[in-house]
Parts: C-alpha cells; structure tokens; sequence
C-alpha cells in the first residue's frame, strides 16, 4: 500500500480520465438542438443519444467490476479509455441519427469502467489511514468535468461546431491514457482469476452493513445528482442564461467539489465518517433549500451550488471509502455497485423531478428534494452508526486465489 503522496501522480491520472468520461457524460444536452440542425432531425428525436449513452454507461457498470477483479484493473482501464477514444472520435463525424446513436451508445459503454474501476484501483493502491482524502481528491478532478461540461459543449458548439467538442474529448482522452499508461508503469495490480461475476453481488447485498450503505447511495443520486441535473434548466429559466453562462455558474459546483474532496479525508480524521457523511448530506439539504427559496438571486443561487457540490463530496467520498473495504478482493464489484447505485437513483430522481417541477415548479421541486435530503442525512446517522472505520474487510468475504 502506498501514501497518498507516492500514489498523487496516479491519483492525478486517473482523475484527469474521470475529468474526461465526466465532461462527455453530460455534454450532449446543451448541444442536442445544434446536433438536429446538422442532420436534419428533430430535437425531440435527436434526445435519443442521450439515452443511447446512458443505458450502456449504467449497464456496463455491473460488468467491469467483475471484469478488472478477474484480469486486472490497469489492463480493464487502459482498453476501454482506448475504446472511449475510438467511440468519442467516430462521434465527431457522425452522419445521421443512426450512426450517431451508435457511436454514443459505444462512448457510454465503454465510459462505464472508468469511475468505478478507478476507484477500486485507488482502493488497492492507497493505505486505508488516506483512502478518503485520495477519493475525494480523485471525484473533486473528476465531477470538475462535469461542472465544466455544458460550458464546454456550449462555448465549442456557438464559436467551432458541435462535431468540435467530441473531437476535443477525443484528444483528451487520448492524451490522459497516454499519460496514465506511463504514470501506472511500474504498478503491480495483477487480478485474481478466481474472482467471481455474480456471487460477489449477491454477497454484497445480501449482507446488512453493505446493503445499507447502497440504499443511502441510491437515494443519494435520486436527489443530489437530480438536484444538479436540473440546474441548468432552472438557470436558463430563472436567470436566462445561455449555455456558457450557465456552465461558468455551475463550475461552482466543480470547483467546490475539488476542495471538499481535498479536505473531506483530513475533516474524516477529526470527525468521524458518519459526521462527514451527515454533514454533507445536510449541506446538499441546504444548497436546495437555498435554490428553492432564493434562487432569483444569482449570488445566492452560486452559492447554493457550491453547497451541493461540496456537500456531494463529503457526503459520497465517505461512501465510497466505506464501500472500498467491503470486498478487498472484489474490489471492482463493490465499487460498480456503487456507480450503478448512483447513475441508477439519478436517473430515477431525474425522471420523478422533471414530473414534479411540471406539476409544481422550480422552486418546489428543490424545497422538496431539500427536505428529502435532511431525512436522508437522519436515516444515515442511523445506518452507518455500526461501520467500523477500519477492518470491514472481512464484512463481505469472496474466494482467494489458490
């Protein structure tokens, strides 16, 4: 196990390939009515690349765990971040609807190993004493991307073309693998080959500790990652912002992430995780609040945003680094299970929100998912009370190598 010194050159890696998957995974919304224009579609049937990256960035999830315990978590990274390269640059110059259905359909099937993947390998690297700060440090680079995302998409789309910002990615993505290949050289991460594909999962939820935590991770993503799913709706209505204005507005998200993400390991020490993780929770409760009740007032509502990135990464960094010990050597499907859980609730959270924002309203939406979220933050005091800091290893067992 290394210090989370010896392992920042790694950690930075992989957290500049999470900048990228992160940037791509929500760029496609601002760009849709540029993308219609091009082909000669409809923006209504252009939306369908969006669920053609999603469906496969959240199926896949499931796979890779097993996959990177099995043959080994660099060897899992560097094919799909080549995949990932291939599939953003054939976007690029996508024809019609079709091709470009497929072409994304690929991009998110292959995006899928990165987070999850990348956490276990952190998992597997860094001393247990410095796993959440390395977590955070890693999430807060990579939820950066998509803070900065609908800015990107936007600013490329109005000055180049939308073809522009998949050929960017695509050079990202070529250099951060590229730098991550030589940064990860002279690491030894072999995988088991008696690893197992499903029976970890029935392991993980069939046991107490471990279920609960992905439950709270499950309605974390319906209301956090719901909560910021709709920002960039609510701004343009509120404030009528146009893309570039919005994504400046929510790089507050991203850049609060990073410094929560950088200190949530060092608060964890003095704390305890289960006030981190309350604390976070509360602070999400409060950005929501804010939106909800003074979110006509642009300061206010950067600072709300602010709040929910900050209070996302204290509050999903502590569970991550719970959920890195509940299988050392199923590591991948531990962590899978967490993305899924995650990309899983917000797409559930996603599609209750945009039904009670049309009943309701803006302002209703966020006031409800801010009193949500303080329950949520009462039933993780209570859920997590009993998970030890160190030693839960032996929570969820899976075979060893013979």
């Amino acid at each position: 196990m290394k210090t989370r010194a010896e392992a920042a050159p790694l950690i930075l890696s992989l957290g500049l390939a999470g900048f990228v998957v992160m940037a791509d995974n929500w760029v496609v919304s601002p760009i849709v009515p540029a993308i219609a224009r091009d082909i000669g579609a409809s923006p209504v049937r252009t939306a369908v690349l969006i669920t053609a990256y999603m469906l496969p960035f959240a199926l896949f999830q499931l796979v890779y765990g097993p996959l990177a315990d099995r043959y080994g978590k660099l060897r899992v990274l560097r094919f799909t971040l080549i995949g990932f390269t291939f599939a953003a640059g054939l976007t690029a110059f996508g024809a019609g609807l079709t091709d470009l259905t497929i072409y994304r359909a690929l991009t998110g099937a292959f995006a899928a190993a990165t987070m999850p993947v990348s956490l276990a390998l952190i998992g597997d690297t860094v001393r247990m004493q410095e796993r959440q700060a390395a977590i955070g440090s890693f999430m807060g680079i990579s939820f950066l991307g998509q803070g900065l995302s609908m800015g990107i998409g936007g600013a490329i789309a109005f000055f180049v073309s939308w073809r522009g910002v998949f050929l960017l990615y695509a050079i990202l993505s070529l250099t951060v693998t590229a730098l991550l290949i030589k940064r990860s050289a002279s690491l030894s991460v072999p995988g088991n080959p008696h690893s197992e594909f499903i029976a970890p999962y029935r392991r993980l939820l069939g046991h107490g500790r471990s279920l609960r935590t992905y439950l709270i991770v499950l309605v974390e993503g319906v209301l956090i990652t719901a909560s910021f799913s709709f920002l960039g709706a609510f701004l343009s209505h509120q404030h009528a912002l146009d893309n570039l204005g919005i994504g400046l507005v929510t790089m507050a998200f991203g850049v609060a992430a990073i410094v929560a993400g950088r200190k949530s390991g060092a608060v964890a020490a003095r704390l305890g995780r289960r006030r981190v993780l309350i604390t976070g929770l509360l602070l999400a409760a409060v950005g929501d609040v804010i939106l909800a009740t003074d979110g006509s007032m642009l300061p206010l509502a950067v600072v709300a945003i602010a709040l929910l990135g900050a209070g996302f990464m204290f509050a999903h960094s502590t569970l991550l680094t719970i959920a890195t010990e509940f299988a050392a050597r199923a590591r991948g499907a531990a962590m899978s299970l967490v993305a899924f859980c995650l990309m899983g609730g917000g797409a559930v959270g996603t599609a209750i929100g945009g039904r009670v924002i049309e009943g309701i309203s803006f302002a209703g939406f966020f006031g409800l998912w801010g009193v949500l979220l303080m329950v949520l933050a009462g039933a993780a005091w209570l859920a997590v009370a009993d998970v030890p800091a160190e030693g839960a290893v032996s929570m969820v067992t899976s075979p060893s190598p013979k």
